[in-house]
Formats: structure tokens, C-alpha cells, sequence
């Protein structure tokens, strides 16, 4: 599916998770937003992961662990 309609969906989400992040300090549902993000793939999801240019699989693959690590920080500030 072609669409530059998940290209939308993807930065919004992005935005509202860095929003929770900086502005609201809710990090578990920035953990959330961040996460659905990535469910809307910005790049062209008929190409298989091996055919991708290395800098998308980076660039996924760097979201992905900031959404882990923000998680592992949500979990510890709320750990009292």
C-alpha cells in the first residue's frame, strides 16, 4: 500500500509523542504514540526490509529503540 497518507499518520503521531515527552511528561503514553508511529510505516512498505536503503532501516531501527528505551525510563519514573 502506497500511500502518502501513512506518512501523515506517521510524523503526527511522532509529534504528539515528542509533545508528551517535552512538554507533558507523560512518558508512558509518549511510549504509546511513539510506538503506533511506527505501525505506520513513512516509507514503502511493498519493499522487502533487505531491498531498503540502509538509512530507512536506520532510521526505523533507531525509532524502535528510542520507543524501548523511553519505555524503560516510563517505567522507572513511575517506580516508587
Amino acid at each position: 500500500m502506497k500511500s502518502p497518507f501513512n506518512k501523515f499518520l506517521y510524523i503526527g503521531f511522532l509529534l504528539l509523542g515528542l509533545f508528551q515527552v517535552f512538554f507533558s511528561k507523560d512518558y508512558m503514553q509518549a511510549t504509546a504514540s511513539l510506538g503506533i508511529a511506527l505501525a505506520f510505516d513513512p516509507f514503502n512498505q511493498e519493499e522487502k526490509w533487505n531491498d531498503r536503503p540502509t538509512w530507512q532501516k536506520a532510521v526505523l531501527i533507531i525509532h524502535l529503540a528510542f520507543v524501548a528505551a523511553l519505555f524503560g525510563f516510563g517505567i522507572g519514573m513511575n517506580d516508587k
